[in-house]
């Protein structure tokens, strides 16, 4: 099992696996300070590559947005602009299935949609007055398909309508069309869209330093593991995927029409985006492992020894330094096994049942408990540093991951 191999050997392995890649890059001392205050605009690119893989839960998801951005109090005729597999052309491309479980296509039924999913038309949305305004930031939703570059899973792909391939690299290339001052936030819910928390490097290569720019993400995995959510099926009901619980998360409205448990861990009268990444941690019972770019830079950060330490130290010790919205997070994950805090996690782990973890959704919660409780214990050794500049990183990330949409 994946879980299994992530902690033999008392975790020799991790730089190999890929879920913690060894930090390299160097750190760019110059920064942009952008107010995060102003709601922004939204950029929604969705669909598949075709026919084939354009399941009606990608537009299902498209139109949950569109009603959660109604429900804050968003027009999304004014404030979005929706590009979807084949756009407006009438072409029967969305696959589901029918009552009697065949297999059927449709014509997308997405209101104020503006055109195809296809690099052209991204392009020309970033160049376009819209973008180029400092007036608001962007939030920027992505939910199709994604592909793994075995050479390199730093620079993985995500897939616009024909086939079209846009990598990490490509992708940042495209950001960059933006004035430098403008903010962006994104969340990606593709397979392995975790390498797209690389947009905050220069180049979108993770071997660079950190761009200047105001820039933060939230993806629904790793960049090693593919992602649930793709599905023909009709009943939204059945759903369970990063999407449906990060927007339940910052809305508070299922996408079935219910009402959420409250996101609001810090009591501050809003929902953060990190706030509604905990609240999927913990709600998207799945393969999933989520993860946003600040804990992807500590991850990349970390230290095989660094990593056991945290690990063998008392989870209560560890949670003292922990975020309202992370100490949530642990508590949660830790009642599912439950687990004694006084023990550390390799402790807690030996007394588990084996056969808890047999099952490869309760094997995943496993492994989001442990990359939480190595997110807290980075951070803090972050701070506790004489590295101004990594601080200053960590801060800026964090703030941004911090915004909302009011």
């Amino acid at each position: 099992m994946f879980w299994f191999h992530l902690l033999s050997a008392t975790l020799t392995s991790l730089s190999a696996l890929a879920v913690f890649p060894p930090y390299s890059a160097p750190v760019s001392t110059s920064s942009t300070c952008q107010s995060l205050s102003q709601p922004p605009n939204f950029l929604v690119v969705a669909g598949g590559a075709n026919p084939a893989t354009n399941e009606i839960a990608l537009e299902k998801n498209v139109l949950y947005f569109q009603r959660v951005l109604k429900y804050l109090g968003y027009n999304p005729e004014q404030d979005a602009d929706f590009f979807f597999a084949n756009g407006n052309n009438g072409q029967l491309t969305v696959r589901y299935l029918d009552e009697n479980q065949e297999e059927k296509f449709k014509v997308p039924q997405i209101p104020f949609l503006n055109g195809s999913s296809t690099l052209k038309n991204l392009t020309n949305w970033f160049q376009a007055p819209l973008a180029q305004s400092l007036d608001r930031g962007l939030f920027l939703y992505f939910t199709g398909h994604g592909l793994q570059n075995q050479e390199n899973t730093e620079n993985n792909t995500l897939l616009l309508w024909d086939r079209q391939q846009v990598s990490v690299q490509e992708f940042t290339q495209l950001l960059d069309l933006m004035p430098a001052e403008k903010p962006v936030v994104m969340m990606m819910a593709q397979c392995y869209s975790g390498s797209f928390a690389n947009m905050i490097y220069e180049g979108g290569n993770s071997e660079n330093p950190v761009a200047p720019q105001t820039r933060c993400g939230f993806f629904a995995t790793v960049e090693t593991l593919p992602s649930v959510g793709c599905t023909p099926e009709v009943n939204e009901a059945d759903y369970v995927d990063y999407s449906s619980s990060f927007f339940a998360g910052l809305s508070g409205q299922k996408r079935t029409g219910e009402n959420a448990p409250s996101a609001d861990y810090n009591q501050d009268g809003r929902i953060s985006y990190r706030e509604a990444h905990a609240f999927a941690k913990v709600d998207n019972k799945s393969i999933d492992l989520p993860l946003s770019t600040s804990e992807n830079w500590l991850r990349q950060k970390a230290s095989e020894a660094e990593i056991q330490a945290i690990l063998k130290e008392p989870i209560a010790t560890v949670m003292k330094t922990a975020r309202p919205e992370q100490v949530y997070v642990i508590n949660q994950l830790m009642e599912t096994f439950e687990w004694n805090h006084l023990k550390s996690y390799l402790e807690n782990l030996e007394d588990i049942n084996p056969e808890t973890l047999e099952d490869e959704v309760q094997e995943a919660l496993a492994v989001r408990l442990m990359l939480e409780l190595v997110n807290v214990g980075m951070e803090d050794k972050v701070r506790q540093s004489d590295r101004e500049e990594d601080l200053a990183i960590l801060n800026r990330l964090l703030e941004c991951e911090q915004g909302s949409w009011r």
